[in-house]
């Protein structure tokens, strides 16, 4: 007999009326703007306040380097919120939005995996409740207004070739990379290059999760930096939606969208699924909002980090929990015995095959993302090996020694096949971290007073374990002005591959004696950070040669099939 599919089984489950999944966790029914039966708005405004004398633990998951053989981070996120229920915790998750690119692209669904799901997983994944169209909506009438500012005889002074703010749009569309506009005579604008990112690369999208309220949120849009005008470098002066009187109209598209999402996991814990920014191109965390409100409204919140440690975990640390203000009570590493063999050389079609010198080679890799999170930012942690059928004896046994030995214990977790039930060794080795409380004190894995070469020079020495970063000479001339412009105190945002802990994605396993090479920087001055590009990232993805969107279909009835 076959597996079902992982639509099939969210489509087979009873949900909850959104209703009921609200007061259950305390939310009153005023503060719910309903989108049908099984999804809401939450407006946090009015909320009731938290109880300050029951224990609020925020617990963060993360996971090794993504490889081709899966390792389940929000099913292992999702899984741990059921099975935390389980052993009778209140608990809340928080995850992101996925984004219509990847769902029609490589990786289908997003929404949880097996029995660890959460749902209603069709909507979830198209659409929503339309955030990112709203998010697409403000980027653009920016990109609209400088166009037109520039058109209207330009009082600002921008010079169109310096304009730094791109279109975008929610889909993997290599062909808009670089495009040139305004073509066709004087009537249709001034002709220039031009080029669109993904929705989730968009600064709106990073603004949208790092806002706290209406007003941070118009602060913040007026301070994205959209160009500098003419002159030489010493005399160009930065142009930022403010300038253009565009933040008011942006908050007003943006209004909704910056209410969280409330919907449910499989076995009815709550769930906020607010933003979505990728954490190979953006800071990879969903909402403040949406996190503040789980950590609020229960005793344990899970949030989620995208990609790898290096890369997921950094940003929500270094930059998230900086602005925000937050600290994990714990984090969890999720990692498969198989993934782990693939950072040791075994090609995926032999992954299920016993091969322990190959999970010794490729265990360095798991084992220098655990050392990151106890010896760079000091926080306790636990590794989360999710289960497969294949899995050996011996192979989970010498995962369980190898982890031992930095201090750390290890839970295995079969959430996919058995649910909230198959979590709760996990639940456990949490409840017990938080419980236990941090002797170590949390810190940064850089200071904020640090020039931007020495953030990131920090960054790829603490966390990556490379030599330094080099920069080429157009990121140092852009590194140059935007110190110049007093952007240097910023944290940094490093968009870099997620399949190596270096800036080369051929470099499986725990690469070293490497230098990652910054070609470009970027500030987005709203969200608060530097972005740093490095290698061959872009914040435009295609779509692969067989797109999951050959598989998507919808039938007579409306069911929905192919979403993974």
């Amino acid at each position: 007999m076959g597996y079902l599919s992982d639509i099939e089984i969210a489509q087979a489950v009873k949900m909850e009326k959104i209703t009921e999944i609200a007061k259950k966790a305390g939310i009153p029914e005023d503060a719910l703007e309903l989108y049908g039966k099984y999804k809401a708005k939450i407006n946090t405004g009015l909320l009731p306040e938290a109880d300050p004398d029951k224990p609020h633990h925020l617990v963060l998951v993360t996971a090794i380097t993504p490889t081709p053989a899966g390792e389940g981070k929000t099913t292992t996120t999702v899984g741990l919120a059921d099975g935390l229920q389980k052993i009778g915790k209140n608990v809340m998750v928080a995850l992101r939005e996925p984004s219509l690119g990847p769902v029609f692209g490589i990786k289908g669904g997003a929404a949880g995996g097996g029995y660890a799901q959460v749902v209603p997983m069709e909507d979830i994944n198209l659409h929503f409740t339309g955030d990112f169209h709203a998010i697409g909506a403000a980027n653009n009438l920016l990109a609209a207004m400088i166009d037109n500012h520039i058109q209207q005889g330009n009082e600002l002074n921008i010079d169109p070739r310096k304009i730094t703010w791109k279109r975008c749009v929610d889909m993997n569309d290599r062909q808009l990379r670089f495009v040139v506009d305004g073509l066709g005579g004087k009537v249709n604008g001034t002709p220039r290059e031009d080029g669109f990112d993904i929705t989730v690369a968009s600064e709106i999208m990073a603004i949208l999760c790092l806002a706290d309220d209406i007003e941070d949120l118009k602060a913040r849009l007026s301070r994205i930096i959209v160009g500098y005008t003419y002159g030489k470098i010493s005399e160009q002066k930065p142009v930022t939606a403010g300038d253009l009187k565009a933040q008011g109209a942006m908050a007003a598209l943006l209004k909704d969208a910056l209410k969280p999402n409330l919907v449910q996991t499989l076995e009815h814990v709550p769930a906020i699924v607010h933003g979505g920014p990728f954490a190979n191109i953006a800071h990879g965390c969903n909402s403040v909002q949406a996190t503040k409100l789980a950590l609020r409204l229960g005793e344990y919140a899970i949030t989620e980090a995208g990609f790898g440690a290096d890369l997921g975990a950094e940003k929500f640390l270094d930059i998230k929990c900086r602005m925000a203000g937050l600290v994990p009570d714990a984090v969890v590493v999720v990692a498969t015995v198989r993934a782990l063999k693939n950072h040791g050389g075994v090609p995926k079609a032999q992954l299920g095959e016993e091969n322990l010198e190959a999970l010794e080679k490729g265990l360095p890799n798991l084992l220098r993302h655990v050392d990151n999170i106890i010896n760079v930012y000091h926080l306790p942690c636990v590794v989360a090996i999710n289960a497969f059928p294949t899995d050996t004896k011996a192979e989970l046994d010498l995962v369980e020694a190898k982890c031992r030995e930095l201090g750390v214990n290890v839970a295995l977790s079969e959430v996919w096949a058995k649910g909230g039930e198959g979590g709760v060794a996990l639940a456990k080795e949490v409840v017990r971290l938080c419980e236990a409380g941090n002797p170590e004190k949390f810190t940064f894995s850089y200071e904020s007073d640090l020039t931007i070469r020495e953030k990131l020079d920090a960054i790829v020495q603490k966390v990556y374990r490379g030599r330094r970063a080099v920069l080429t000479a157009d990121a140092e001339k852009q590194m140059k002005q935007l110190e110049a412009i007093g952007c240097g105190n910023m944290p940094i945002c490093v968009a870099k591959t997620q399949y190596s802990f270096s800036d080369d994605p051929a470099k499986l396993g725990a690469p070293e004696d490497f230098d990652v090479t910054v070609r470009s920087m970027k500030v987005s001055a709203g969200a608060g950070f530097i972005v740093a590009l490095t290698g061959e990232i872009m914040t435009m993805p295609g779509l692969p040669k067989h797109p999951a969107a050959e598989r998507i279909d919808i039938d007579a009835e409306g069911k929905i099939s192919g979403l993974f």
